[in-house]
């Protein structure tokens, strides 16, 4: 019933006890997804409250179940003062790049997936791709992996044309 009671906002709005509730359990789940960062990510978000830096580099350091639930609330308390919707954003634009590099990871590799499994047929398809592309180095490339692994040799020339195609994929991106 304590829930259903209203009081005054500093806008001199009513918001229920239950609405601010729900307001500071984002905040601390916004929290928990800077606790699951790396230490380069978090540096990545440019946080301008170094108490909440602080506070999510001990959560994340800690191991023993209760205090971590304590450092979460205590990240969910800062969270209040901290400018969440720029934190939030931030993440975002974190996870969105993290997809988009795994989308051209997956590039990467089908075309040297491709490139494996039909060889010089693949080219032109991987040139389209990636047109300053070589195509005797990659033609060389994959029949030296071809020829690997019909020796069961170590897959040399296949993490080289990978690193080939990468380079390629990454000064596409440049330009």
């Amino acid at each position: 019933m304590s829930d259903d009671l209203l009081e005054d906002d500093d806008d001199g709005l009513i918001e229920s006890k239950s609405a601010r509730k729900r307001q500071m359990h984002a905040l601390q789940n916004l929290g928990e997804q800077l606790v699951e960062l790396s230490a380069a990510q978090l540096a990545k978000l440019n946080i301008d409250n170094e108490a909440l830096i602080e506070a999510v580099q001990l959560a994340q350091r800690i191991s023993h179940r209760s205090g971590r639930r304590r450092q979460m609330q205590f990240i969910g308390k800062l969270m209040r003062s901290a400018d969440a919707e720029q934190i939030a954003d931030a993440l975002d634009a974190l996870h969105e790049t993290s997809r988009k590099a795994k989308a051209q990871e997956r590039v990467i590799e089908g075309a040297r997936d491709a490139l494996l499994a039909r060889g010089d047929e693949a080219l032109p398809e991987v040139l389209a791709i990636w047109p300053h592309g070589d195509h005797q180095l990659i033609g060389q490339l994959t029949r030296s992996a071809h020829e690997e692994r019909q020796r069961d040799q170590a897959p040399t020339s296949s993490r080289k044309l990978l690193r080939y195609l990468r380079s390629l994929s990454e000064a596409s991106a440049e330009d």
